[in-house]
């Protein structure tokens, strides 16, 4: 018997059969463009196909030149580079796995100058204006789509997804915002979609009936001159009979002013909508977005929201989700916290992307964790996240492992993000690694202060002792009204009404969240995502936007740093803007190139611009960087045992999650 009797269902597709309801969402991982990609993708996707996903989809490749998304984007436009998939599609079906490619032109959002589009209107997040396609311009992209399905098909695919939302080409051709034609790919609806479908039937015509076409929706453009629902409807109707097999949720644009997959955004918050559709289609519906547990998507499906449901960035976190969710274990999922950093952060720069919980996704043929051959006694002096990281890798291989901790709880750094409104989830990695140091049996010493003494008997150390705040020289720091960051987080202090946060690099804007966020604010409550955010569920307007309504801020805050530079212009470039939107609708009050002068009871007292300025506060929350807290390590060295700083530890500007658990698994797979 499973606990999750809808998600393992079989779902039998007249010429094929899925053995479970879950798709692994497409996600471009910057491995299709590295000098040994496939190969590592091969892993990457034979891992998981392995461990029960019942139907994979790979990143986009383009239909040709003009749909890359970068200059240098791939592409699948000849039998030769279909001939490099081969070792992708035998390595998951040797796993026992099916996979879909997925078919991207990303129109007017393409990072080259040679962007095309319905219309020739540039992206507000590109720097290049498209070329508008001519009539004979579309011909010739429908019939590139449909080589490109064949072209799968010949490098051993078991189907394509047609990417037509998140305001990529096909999505363009839909929407008055970015098609302002007057041809027959223009004007009415009816016209506007004509690309789209006559894309899906010409895919269906070029592969046969048994291939799966999956065709990815945008059900909800959240933009202006965006789709309505009746309109959507009609697509999903159009797209089924030109032959789709099976209609995936995309949820908003790039460009959209709504957050979508960040992991503030509630778990499952879009199902309604695609519940809302699945009644219009006799084909099977995929949900998806901040569906990260089993539990979540037992729920959906169980609720006749959906048929099936997808699943991305949770299989870069933990590659194993599905078959320890068959065996009865969610506790031991690596649940994604959908903090983007390693992934879409890194994909978007073009770089190899990862994940921030799971330094191996992506990087399963690079970093190893083989079992030693000569075990060893290993401390690891800290339960931060890199400590937390070292510690279970280091005994997994084997290795006899001792973590030290201070404090009478493991997390560091993560117990105080999941106090951050919209971070809730960061508690999960805590939660995670709590039961990972039960399985691979490591002796965990928790309200214990490591000394030299108790470390000079083992065999080798790593110091992942985190940081402590930096407090500014600054005349009166040690008044009343001052606190840090770590005592308001931690130790809950008591804060006034009226606050100024000196400094306004991360942690000082997760400070300014918290102290904002309404008393009634409900991270799980999707209706007051909603009207945050301004999505209409009644879908009564095209785009499904409303005029946003947020919740007053529970305090008024200024946010101060020295630095002239635009507030929040080192955060993640996928989700810093939603921070800045949040801090924007709470009032919070930004003062840049600040010189902090004293702090008195007047309150904090600073030269902008060369002029006098007082902050009349409250209180003052010290959020001006840290420093590495590594005590131990000159005695140790001298001392002849061999020690490793990692994290905070090692490099304490600018915490990096992403770094410190990455560095210390790299460690601790070397020892």
């Amino acid at each position: 018997m499973t606990p999750y009797p809808h998600l393992f269902a079989p779902l039998d597709l007249g010429f094929v059969t899925l053995k479970n309801r879950v798709v692994m969402g497409s996600m471009h991982v910057g491995l299709e463009e590295a000098p040994d990609g496939f190969v590592r993708l091969a892993a990457f996707y034979a891992e998981r196909a392995a461990a029960g996903v019942g139907l994979i989809v790979t990143g986009g490749l383009a239909p040709n030149a003009e749909g890359r998304l970068h200059p240098s984007g791939a592409t699948l436009t000849t039998p030769a580079e279909a001939g490099q998939h081969r070792v992708v599609t035998d390595a998951v079906h040797a796993a026992g796995g099916l996979i879909c490619l997925q078919i991207l032109h990303s129109g007017r959002y393409a990072l080259h100058p040679d962007a095309v589009a319905p219309s020739p209107l540039q992206a507000p997040i590109t720097p290049f204006a498209p070329r508008e396609l001519t009539d004979d311009d579309v011909r010739r992209t429908i019939d590139d789509f449909a080589r490109c399905a064949a072209l799968a098909r010949d490098a051993g695919y078991d189907g394509v997804e047609i990417m037509a939302s998140e305001g990529y080409l096909l999505n363009q051709f839909l929407a008055t915002r970015t098609n302002r034609r007057t041809d027959e790919w223009g004007g009415p609806y009816e016209a506007r979609m004509r690309m789209p479908v006559e894309v899906v039937r010409a895919v269906r015509e070029r592969v046969g009936p048994a291939f799966l076409v999956v065709y990815r929706l945008s059900m909800l453009d959240l933009v202006e001159g965006g789709q309505s629902q009746d309109e959507v409807r009609l697509l999903a109707q159009a797209v089924e009979d030109a032959g789709a097999t099976i209609i995936s949720t995309g949820i908003g644009w790039h460009e959209s002013r709504v957050p979508t997959i960040a992991t503030s955004v509630p778990r499952g918050a879009f199902a309604g909508v695609t519940a809302a559709l699945r009644a219009s289609v006799t084909i099977p519906v995929v949900a998806a977005n901040r569906i990260n547990t089993p539990d979540v998507a037992e729920a959906i499906l169980a609720a006749g929201q959906a048929d099936l449901v997808s699943m991305a960035r949770p299989f870069l976190a933990d590659p194993q989700l599905l078959a320890k969710a068959a065996a009865g274990r969610p506790d031991r999922i690596n649940t994604c916290i959908a903090c983007n950093q390693a992934c879409l952060d890194r994909a978007f720069a073009g770089l190899v992307g990862s994940c921030l919980v799971n330094p191996r996704a992506c990087h399963e043929t690079v970093l190893t964790i083989s079992p030693v051959t000569t075990p060893r006694t290993v401390a690891v002096v800290g339960a931060g996240p890199a400590g937390l990281a070292a510690a279970t890798t280091a005994a997994r291989r084997g290795h006899a492992v001792t973590l030290f901790e201070a404090d009478d709880e493991i997390g560091g750094q993560f117990r105080l993000a999941r106090q951050i409104p919209g971070k809730e989830e960061y508690g999960e990695t805590v939660r995670y690694f709590a039961s990972e140091l039960v399985d691979v049996g490591v002796e965990v010493r928790t309200g214990v202060r490591a000394g030299l003494e108790d470390l000079a008997a083992f065999d080798h150390v790593v110091l992942a002792t985190g940081v402590t705040p930096r407090v500014p020289d600054v005349p009166g720091i040690d008044h009343p009204s001052v606190v840090t960051y770590q005592q308001v987080l931690r130790d809950h202090v008591p804060v006034g009404h009226r606050v100024a946060i000196m400094g306004a690099g991360g942690i000082g804007i997760d400070v300014a969240e918290y102290l904002t966020a309404p008393p009634s604010e409900n991270p799980d409550d999707v209706a007051d995502f909603y009207a945050q955010w301004g999505i209409d569920p009644s879908y009564s307007a095209p785009g499904g936007l409303v005029p946003p309504q947020p919740e007053a801020a529970a305090r008024l805050v200024h946010l101060v740093q020295r630095r002239t530079t635009a507030v929040g212009a080192g955060l993640g470039r996928t989700t810093g803007w939603i921070h800045r939107a949040v801090l924007a609708q709470r009032g919070v009050r930004m003062v840049r190139g600040a010189t902090y002068e004293r702090i008195d009871d007047a309150g904090l007292h600073l030269t902008v611009d060369g002029e006098p300025m007082l902050l009349e506060i409250d209180t003052v929350v010290v959020c001006t960087g840290q420093e590495p807290q590594r005590e131990l390590y000159a005695g140790l060295r001298a001392a002849g045992v061999p020690v490793d700083l990692v994290g905070g530890a090692d490099t304490a500007a600018e915490l990096d999650a992403a770094r410190a658990i990455r560095q210390a698994t790299e460690v601790a797979a070397a020892l």
